[in-house]
């Protein structure tokens, strides 16, 4: 089933966007983890609408409704399910468009996969609707993480041709992270913040949409985690990763950079620091060699496609009658998503790392 994962920890995502809910099933959950309710509700909100203008104004409360797998705030054992329900859908909206395929989206290919049966409004089960749950998840994964030191972090490093500060790849820390995740417009630089807001604005106004890159580092993350070839950490992190609508591109540490450079500028030196510890001085590898964690920050960058919902009218065909069209959509559509995928990005990491972390020695103590 194309909408499960299963990597020692198995997760389905199910519901469409204007269907009656949506919702999550975890299994393999260590038992016993205390799950703070008012923590994961509030990373999940950071993944909503807000009233700025910069994201659509559908609004969705997104409140969990945790059917199994949780007794007392600590994991069972048993499957974790969770269930949200859609209330602010607008279905009519699609009601005259629902025979145009929409460029951009996966309208289209959708109607070919499913014999043309697949649910069209808004997006249905290819919408970014569905990073709710996954949000659920990667919450709940993230607070199983913290509780051993490893937290995951994220930001906007652009957005358009604006760019934020980075982090640095050796010696990100924790206050960091929790600095930037506090924040509703999560970057690091405010000012370059308030540009990115402005142009997100100019875009909606004038009928467009924009795209962006998302930063992400992972701290505390024990060395040895992973595995080579086909189960390596970046195998897993970009499997999830590329399971959240709109994400065209992915890399890690340096990424694409070390092409234009040479192997000795490229190669990290290691070194025994104060701590007695193996580190590197350098992080272009990211936190990963050969698949497998080397204990420094992990780091990856994800790159964010303009929204494809524009008001601007565009050429598209009609899948019944076969005959181009003129496509002017009608709704309410996010002229950026990237600020919302954020805590999607963080979700992801936060999945991966813990299916591995579930092999590493004494992690249940």
């Amino acid at each position: 089933m194309s909408s499960s994962f299963n990597n020692r920890i198995q997760m389905s995502i199910w519901g469409e966007s204007h269907g009656p809910g949506i919702g999550v099933v975890l299994e393999n959950l260590p038992a016993g983890e205390y799950i703070d309710t008012e923590k994961l509700l509030a990373f999940m909100a950071r993944r909503a609408p807000k009233s700025d203008g910069t994201t659509t104004p559908r609004k969705e409360k997104d409140l969990p409704q945790i059917m199994s797998g949780l007794l007392n705030e600590k994991t069972t054992g048993t499957p974790l399910c969770a269930f949200i329900n859609n209330t602010d859908q607008h279905s009519a909206d699609y009601k005259q468009t629902n025979q145009l395929v929409r460029p951009g989206h996966a309208d289209y290919t959708g109607a070919v996969r499913y014999r043309g049966f697949n649910d069209v409004r808004g997006g249905g089960h290819f919408s970014g609707r569905l990073t709710a749950p996954l949000c659920f998840a990667g919450a709940v994964c993230g607070q199983i993480l913290e509780r051993r030191s490893i937290y995951t972090g994220a930001h906007i490093s652009s957005i358009h041709n604006i760019k934020d500060e980075v982090f640095n790849r050796t010696t990100i820390s924790k206050d960091e992270i929790l600095n930037i995740r506090r924040k509703l417009f999560p970057v690091i630089n405010d000012t370059k913040g308030k540009r990115m807001r402005a142009d997100i604005q100019k875009a909606r106004e004038g009928g467009e949409s924009l795209g962006g890159i998302i930063e992400c580092a992972s701290i505390n993350v024990p060395a040895g985690i992973g595995s080579p070839i086909f189960d390596g950490l970046e195998n897993t992190i970009a499997q999830l990763i590329f399971g959240i609508p709109a994400v065209k591109g992915l890399e890690f540490g340096l990424g694409f950079d070390c092409a234009k450079i040479t192997g000795s500028q490229n190669n990290d030196e290691f070194y025994i620091n104060d701590l007695g510890h193996t580190v590197t001085k350098t992080n272009n590898h990211g936190g990963i060699l050969g698949g497998i964690s080397s204990g420094m920050p992990i780091t990856l960058n994800v790159a964010i496609k303009p929204t494809p919902s524009i008001s601007t009218p565009q050429n598209t065909v009609n899948l019944t009658s076969q005959k181009p069209e003129v496509l002017e959509i009608k709704g309410r559509h996010d002229p950026c998503i990237v600020a919302r995928a954020v805590p999607c990005v963080e979700s992801a990491v936060n999945i991966a790392l813990l299916c591995h972390m579930l092999d590493y020695p004494h992690f249940a103590g």
